[in-house]
């Protein structure tokens, strides 16, 4: 494997550890949004490099002085598999007590700030209720996705039947605690043409594997290259609220890279790999080797095929900067969606409140068919036409009529015509892996990559990753299934980094995701595809609810809107390598007039 990538012995390796820095909270990185990248001179190209500047020194461990301590409850208050936020100061802790034990958390999930104690606690982890996240109870670390960042993890003490908890208090503030990481300790002589690790694709996968590898001690060097023209950002975040700017929507900020050597690349587009010699050559001709190359190119936007394609104020949604100009455009102006599904039901229902109409075009004959079933698609396409929305179904664009150049009509195959000064379209996405096609890399015959469960693909050395691949799911018989989506890039870049460290780590993870509309979310776990029938408990017109997907005998997946943590619940069972059958939930659902589901973690069966 190449003696950096072996499991580094720890006796001999010279790590340089940085504590992170204070941490700032999601919505405050706009400090280190700002300021251009600096360029530099590579085989006589200027090049955007985001490269190695010093940060102050990081605080020393706090003094007694900076600590709280006290006693928060009795010890028979909680029971076993309970959890309790408990005040300390300031701050609230999450106190936990399992198989007799009790463990203190932070208590906000770092990912969207949720509070962990409506989570599900289960194999001595805590899952979050929103979006699936787990945290291991004994040590704070984050075990599953999303998000970045681990919990603090307190002392607890008992004495006299009193539960003690003692916590710095700059830990209880911050809520979030980011991983001792290892620094690139081999300089990268004047840039040079050569990186250990090469990651190319900045999204969650490719973050992800680039943090992975230095919370493992490896201390070589990373270069991890983007597209884009920002450091990596939140990007499930840019259709549903199209007026964030990178700055607050940033993963870390710029001094995080700097910190711990991750040396990104922005504006640079790979257009050759040579895996023969180990190098990729760029757009602009820079080369550059490698020794390990994780391939995380995302996928690129379907558009429209139709007369008229190319007239202005058009848009797919794939940087901050085409999600504002839309705003922008939109405002007291007409819009129109081509397309039901996530993508363009989330710019929907952000853009009722801007614009003075939006439409909605689609093909199926309702939004989300294929994914949630007729009857909770038309649920929550009736809660869009009591936005004022308007749906055009089972029709497609014909045209896009221009006036001096910019859209004024999209003319229907039905043959209506929609007013529109802006369109958007989000009719899905295309693996942008065309830049392999002659590299020897293994692509399907739909461009995807396929991987085993190792992240491997067909050559030696060369992982893949994200919405690109296609990989075995384990709880489904290792279907090799493409799943485009957030939390299961994060898992997968996490998987790659182990194996390129050669730790012989699987992919596991049960699929999670979730769509904010109208301030209201739906959840979703597993994966649904062919499900034959949905059972559903609670009232779809009041959209409380959870839809079971099931195929045959089995529950495939969940998805619910106000009936948390029903998702996180289901998952957390998934997860553990049980099947839930049909039958059971028919069952209980039948003798269940209250909704309780306590059934489903065998409590109560």
């Amino acid at each position: 494997m190449g003696g950096c990538f072996s499991k580094p012995k720890p006796v001999e390796l010279k790590i340089e550890v940085v504590l992170p820095e204070k941490e700032r909270g999601k919505e405050e990185l706009s400090a280190s949004g700002k300021g251009s990248p600096r360029a530099y001179q590579g085989n006589g190209t200027a090049r955007h490099f985001h490269s190695e500047e010093r940060l102050p020194a990081p605080h020393p461990y706090p003094g007694a002085q900076d600590c709280v301590e006290a006693a928060v409850c009795h010890v028979k208050d909680l029971e076993n598999g309970q959890m309790r936020e408990v005040e300390l100061g300031w701050g609230k802790v999450l106190l936990v007590k399992d198989n007799g034990e009790f463990h203190a958390l932070g208590h906000k999930c770092p990912h969207y700030g949720a509070p962990l104690v409506k989570g599900v606690l289960s194999r001595g982890r805590v899952r979050c209720p929103w979006h699936g996240a787990c945290f291991n109870i004994s040590t704070g670390d984050l075990e599953d996705f999303p998000g970045l960042d681990s919990l603090h993890k307190f002392q607890v003490k008992i004495e006299k039947e009193k539960v003690y908890i003692r916590a710095s208090k700059q830990a209880l503030q911050l809520q979030r605690r980011t991983k001792v990481m290892a620094k690139c300790i081999s300089p990268s002589a004047g840039h040079s043409g050569s990186t250990n690790v090469l990651i190319v694709g900045a999204g969650a996968a490719g973050l992800v594997c680039a943090e992975t590898l230095r919370q493992e001690g490896f201390s070589d060097r990373i270069v991890l290259c983007t597209l884009d023209r920002h450091l990596p950002y939140d990007r499930p975040k840019l259709s549903k609220s199209l007026d964030a700017q990178p700055e607050q929507l940033a993963l870390r900020p710029k001094e995080f890279f700097r910190a711990y050597g991750i040396e990104v690349l922005t504006e640079a587009q790979v257009v050759t790999v040579d895996v023969r010699n180990k190098k990729v050559v760029f757009k602009d001709g820079f080369k550059l080797e490698y020794s390990k190359l994780l391939l995380a190119p995302g996928s690129s936007p379907k558009t429209l095929s139709c007369k008229g394609k190319e007239v202005e104020n058009v848009f797919t949604i794939r940087t901050p900067e085409d999600a504002n100009r839309v705003v922008r455009l939109a405002r007291g102006r007409n819009a129109v969606v081509v397309g039901a599904g996530f993508l363009g039901m989330e710019v929907a229902a952000y853009l009722t409140e801007k614009a003075h109409s939006v439409s909605v075009v689609e093909l199926e004959e309702t939004p989300f068919r294929r994914f949630l079933g007729e009857r909770v698609g038309r649920a929550l396409m009736k809660m869009f036409e009591n936005n004022r929305v308007k749906f055009y179904m089972q029709t497609e664009v014909l045209e896009l009529r221009a006036q001096e150049g910019k859209l004024k009509e999209v003319v229907l195959k039905s043959s209506k015509v929609v007013r529109a000064d802006v369109c958007v379209v989000g009719i899905g996405a295309v693996p942008a892996t065309g830049f392999l096609r002659q590299s020897g890399i293994g692509l399907d015959s739909r461009g995807f990559i396929p991987v085993n469960k190792m992240m491997q693909t067909n050559v030696p050395g060369v992982f893949a990753a994200g919405d690109a691949v296609t990989f075995p799911l384990a709880w489904r018989n290792n279907r090799k299934v493409n799943i485009p989506h957030w939390q299961m890039a994060h898992a997968q870049g996490r998987v790659a980094a182990q194996n390129m460290l050669a730790q012989e780590a699987e992919i596991s993870t049960v699929p999670y995701l979730w769509t904010a509309m109208f301030g209201k979310s739906l959840r979703y776990a597993g994966y649904g595809e062919g499900f034959d029938d949905v059972i559903i408990q609670g009232d779809l017109e009041e959209l409380k609810f959870v839809a079971f997907y099931t195929k045959g005998d089995e529950v495939i997946a969940v998805a619910s809107m106000n009936y948390d943590p029903i998702v996180s619940k289901v998952a957390e069972v998934l997860a553990s390598g049980r099947a839930i059958r049909k039958r059971e939930v028919e069952l209980f659902l039948l003798h269940s007039k209250t909704g309780d589901m306590s059934w489903l973690t065998g409590k109560g069966s």
